[in-house]
């Protein structure tokens, strides 16, 4: 049997699979059992299994795919991942650990690692397309006259040509899941050992500079200038120039995969966010956001890591100044300064709150005045629009001068002033006598290592007083990416409704809004059944977004109970339940993204769409009377759309909500003010299509 059939897993161990592959790279582990894969499952219900079944082991599954002359650099990336077997069947899978040196290492069912070349693993993985394009291809490679080992060679020359573009879906990817815990996640892509190496590599580096100090010292100016010892004083350096470049470039290889793990971790946390939590920011608030979280990521390694770093430095500097003339009392003078370092770093981290804090404001106050600018042309006297600027900038200009003496006291006085009273602390010695000329290299030496210490340490705590700033904005970000919610069933997820009993039902449910006194929905029952086309009227303010909002599954009750085709969401989980209901919020909490159309209306169901995805989408445009807005976009249904795209009216945006719903094929969509911006004859077009296309209804009007 070949490589590729010993390491093949059957389709009833496909978590078993996950499972081995995940304890094989070392990701962290949930306490819980592989479940089996149920037979019948293929295609879109398949993966929706195995992604719920990684998230009950605490791991997330990403689908890939590479364009066909990009097939052997993806394999490269991929792992460790799950990759489809070979000729598109199903029934069976390969477990890819690592790629290394142009070789594959499989996982097979009897967890023992198999290894083939990537190239043989490449030509299974598109042999289906292989096939197909090799009748086409035949003739013209006769016609040439190539045969031999150079016929294949031409063939793969000619394939990438005519299909090097085209899609090959290569499987899935596996990833610890973003609620883990972000330092065993850390932990389990090695930075923690990446981390030991900086500083040993760096205490390292400065071991060999100060033993290279020492021996020049020894043999220059003890008196004895013989080769050997400036052999070994060349060799001291070159050995610290090289550790130097080691720990730099393993500095390196942490800092990119620190800033990996940590944006994996904020945009998990950005979409774990509720709407609630965001709802009262402005768009300058969120922009003031984004560059706290760039500054946030190039911040806190660069001051952290070098911190560390130079406090390590010190240390040994401190060493060396213990042994030499001074001894402990240069120790004291060196603890001193770090204390004197100490107080200005807390007076920088102040200027520095001070001045973040202002400048998120008026960030958020100039991008507010420029979506506001219309109005403001319209509604205020142009002799008063810029008041609110200068006081805001003659502020900045206070805060900011205050920030710049404290940062320019910390970066010039600390190790300038150090080399002040390093070299004082000699004077006592020296002036006593008896002090012989290695010794004092050697404490000048020490001085010299810890003024270096001191710049280190002023830059790096100076950059961590940024990146603490720069977590104040985004912490919650951090911290809600880790709220975990109990893993569903990926079984029970695959379960439709059954043909009797309520699609939805809703028993004495209450929810309030944070730092609310009333509830918005106070023991409210309900029950949906397949079909019912239901119209919820009621005065602003009434509980009405707030009970299709509990409906949907963005919040949940704080009392009572909430099922779908008599399960709960937490049974469900939350994408699953997304899957069966649909729902198109208020204007106001509805967005048109600056991409095509076709990405906007399919957002919600599947993306890359296919050419039957597609069809549907144009069909319930035409119903809901946007065809004639297709028909005059140039690029049809791959038009960019959205703020630097194709503008759209009110009435053009509210159809694309209502055709969004619509494709999800839930079972129950949920309209929210949905046709409020609809003149009357697009409004009986668009109440017939969702009619006819909704399988329950729900739709909320005022009176």
């Amino acid at each position: 049997m070949s490589v590729l059939d010993d390491s093949a897993w059957p389709k009833a161990r496909f978590g078993d699979a996950i499972r081995g592959l995940a304890q094989r790279t070392g990701l962290a582990l949930r306490e819980a059992e592989a479940l089996p894969v149920p037979l019948t499952l293929k295609g879109e219900g398949l993966s929706r299994w195995l992604q719920g079944s990684a998230m009950t082991l605490g791991l997330e599954l990403e689908p890939f795919s590479a364009p066909f002359e990009a097939v052997a650099e993806s394999l490269a990336g991929a792992s460790p991942a799950r990759v489809r077997w070979p000729e598109g069947r199903q029934e069976w899978a390969l477990a890819l650990v690592r790629v290394r040196r142009g070789r594959a290492c499989l996982l097979g069912p009897d967890l023992r690692e198999r290894w083939l070349e990537v190239g043989a693993l490449e030509g299974a993985l598109t042999a289906t397309l292989t096939r197909e394009w090799e009748p086409r291809l035949a003739p013209l490679i006769e016609k040439v006259g190539v045969d031999g080992a150079r016929r294949r060679q031409v063939q793969r020359v000619l394939l990438g040509e005519m299909v090097g573009r085209r899609a090959v879906w290569m499987g899935w990817m596996l990833h610890p899941s973003a609620t883990e815990s972000f330092w065993s996640q850390a932990r389990g892509a090695g930075l923690s050992g990446l981390a030991a190496g900086a500083v040993a590599a760096h205490a390292l580096e400065v071991g060999f500079f100060v033993l290279g100090w020492w021996l020049i010292a020894r043999g220059a100016l003890g008196g004895h200038p013989q080769r050997a010892w400036l052999q070994a004083w060349a060799l001291a350096l070159g050995s610290s120039l090289a550790v130097g470049l080691l720990g730099a470039w393993i500095k390196g290889q942490l800092s990119i995969g620190f800033g990996r793990l940590l944006k994996r971790r904020l945009m998990s946390g950005t979409l774990n966010l509720k709407p609630s939590e965001v709802g009262h920011q402005g768009a300058g608030q969120l922009l003031g956001r984004v560059f706290e979280a760039e500054a946030a990521e190039a911040l806190s390694l660069l001051g952290g890591l070098g911190a560390v770093l130079a406090l390590v430095e010190w240390g040994m500097a401190m060493a060396v100044l213990g042994s030499g003339l001074g001894g402990w009392v240069h120790v004291g003078l060196g603890v001193a300064w770090l204390a004197v370092t100490a107080s200005l770093v807390w007076r920088v981290w102040r200027g520095v709150s001070a001045w973040s804090a202002l400048r998120l404001e008026l960030t958020h106050g100039l991008v507010e005045d420029l979506v506001g600018h219309r109005t403001r042309l319209v509604q205020q006297d142009p002799a008063r629009w810029h008041e609110g600027e200068d006081l805001g900038l003659e502020r900045a200009q206070e805060v900011s001068r205050e920030m710049d003496r404290a940062s320019a006291a910390l970066q010039a006085m600390i190790p300038r002033g150090w080399l002040l009273v390093g070299l004082a602390g000699l004077i006592p010695s020296i002036a006593a006598g008896g002090a012989t000329a290695p010794q004092v290299a050697l404490s000048i030496g020490g001085v010299v290592l810890a003024w270096q210490a001191f710049s280190a340490i002023s830059q790096g705590l100076g950059a961590l007083c940024w990146a603490a700033v720069a977590w104040g904005q985004i912490h919650d970000l951090f911290e809600a990416a880790g709220r975990r919610s109990p893993a569903p069933d990926p079984t029970l997820s695959l379960i439709g409704g059954g043909a009797s009993g309520p699609l939805l039902e809703l028993r004495a449910a209450s929810f309030k809004h944070p730092g609310r006194d009333r509830a918005a929905v106070s023991r409210c029952s309900l029950q949906i059944q397949r079909g019912d086309r239901i119209l919820l009227r009621g005065p602003s303010g009434g509980g009405k977004s707030t009970l299709a909002a509990v409906i949907s599954g963005l919040v949940e009750p704080d009392e009572g109970l909430l099922l779908l085709g008599g399960l709960d969401r937490r049974s469900l989980g939350v994408g699953a339940w997304r899957r069966r209901v649909a729902s198109a919020p208020q204007f106001h909490e509805n967005h048109v993204l600056t991409a095509s159309l076709a990405f906007n209306l399919l957002m919600g169901r599947r993306w890359p769409a296919d050419a039957v995805d597609l069809e549907e989408a144009e069909l319930i445009c035409r119903e809901l009377g946007l065809g004639e807005l297709i028909d005059r976009m140039p690029s049809k249904m791959l038009q960019m759309v959205g703020e630097t795209g194709w503008q759209l009216s009110h009435g053009e945006r509210s159809r694309i909500f209502l055709a969004r719903a619509l494709l999800q094929g839930a079972e129950l969509v949920v309209l929210d003010e949905s046709f409020a911006a609809l003149d009357p004859e697009s409004l009986r077009e668009a109440l017939e299509c969702v009619r006819r296309r909704a399988p329950a209804l729900i739709v909320i009007a005022h009176p």
